[in-house]
């Protein structure tokens, strides 16, 4: 396919909108490169860590990823979307400064600001520092040991456990917005009555303003995982007090690169998407949809797989 309004791909960093059961219709800012992250999580929709990774960097100009954004909000008013989301395609707070990307997004938007990050960078003073004028964040909390922490999220190097439950202590008791923790359950991992009271206790000490319980619905890195049943599930909602995401949101994903292709890669790099959904994508730009998925599954760096019935399709790394 010929793209001549195609942009620089390697300095894309707003994505979306993409609709979101948690947040509404969320608008991406990326901060890191494809795939880097200092964990690799057994879950992950994004599929296995290419380039692990625990040293904050400046992956990219902060002018580079606002002038972006600013670029954006000119032609889309804040009637489109309900939050803007640092999100990556890999662990955002691994981006350095952070807090500069967050002030730079508040002084160009008066919506939310929400941090979508494994937490486990909170034992560092600075990064608990760098996002306190976020309004939300959203850390993630599987485990509760370093047994379970190196079987369900893999970390890098020394990372330990109560390393990072520390950090994330400190933050709670430091950060003046919301803290909503999610936790993601794999059936045969964490989903057993005594390590959901493992969890229970840990979470309990957090005192997070909400717990948001999620399974895996797009494809995992490792193709073994499974979600628990809906008896457990109901058993973790009524224990942590928690909220579960059981199904996809509702709603359109809207792009603001004009070419349909380059949308949808810079979508799925970190939100891979169902055949339906993309369908309902394109039907919005009035483009055959069977003869561009015919095109879009033969690119080198897009993947089609089967979960649960359902053909998503996810980005991989070319090369």
């Amino acid at each position: 396919m010929n793209h001549p309004n195609a942009r620089n791909k390697n300095s894309r960093h707003v994505y979306g909108i993409v609709p979101s059961r948690r947040l509404g219709r969320s608008l991406g800012v990326s901060t890191v490169p494809f795939k880097v992250c200092n964990y690799s999580c057994v879950y992950c929709q994004l599929g296995r860590t290419t380039k692990v990774c625990n040293t904050r960097q400046s992956f990219y100009p902060t002018n580079e990823i606002l002038g972006e954004l600013e670029e954006f909000l000119k032609v889309h008013n804040e009637n489109e979307y309900d939050v803007i989301t640092l999100v990556s395609e890999g662990e955002p707070l691994l981006y350095r400064p952070i807090d500069i990307i967050i002030s730079g997004i508040k002084r160009l938007s008066k919506k939310p600001v929400v941090v979508i990050t494994n937490g486990s960078l909170f034992y560092d003073e600075n990064v608990r520092n760098e996002v306190r004028q976020a309004d939300i964040i959203m850390p993630t909390l599987d485990a509760w040991d370093d047994e379970s922490f190196k079987r369900i999220n893999r970390p890098f190097g020394k990372l330990s456990f109560e390393e990072v439950y520390k950090g994330l202590l400190e933050l709670r008791n430091l950060f003046p917005g919301e803290v909503w923790l999610e936790v993601m359950l794999v059936k045969g991992l964490n989903d057993s009555k005594e390590q959901l009271e493992r969890l229970t206790e840990r979470i309990a000490r957090l005192k997070p303003d909400r717990v948001y319980v999620n399974v895996p619905l797009r494809p995992p890195a490792e193709p073994w995982v499974e979600k628990p049943d809906e008896v457990t599930i109901k058993q973790a909602r009524e224990l942590f007090n928690a909220i579960s995401i059981e199904k996809g949101a509702p709603g359109k994903f809207v792009s603001p690169e004009s070419d349909a292709e380059s949308a949808l890669l810079e979508i799925i790099k970190r939100h891979p998407m169902s055949k339906s959904d993309i369908c309902s994508f394109l039907e919005q730009r009035k483009i055959n949809s069977e003869q561009f998925l015919r095109e879009f599954e033969s690119l080198g760096h897009v993947k089609k797989i089967v979960y649960n019935g359902t053909v998503f399709y996810r980005f991989i790394k070319e090369g």
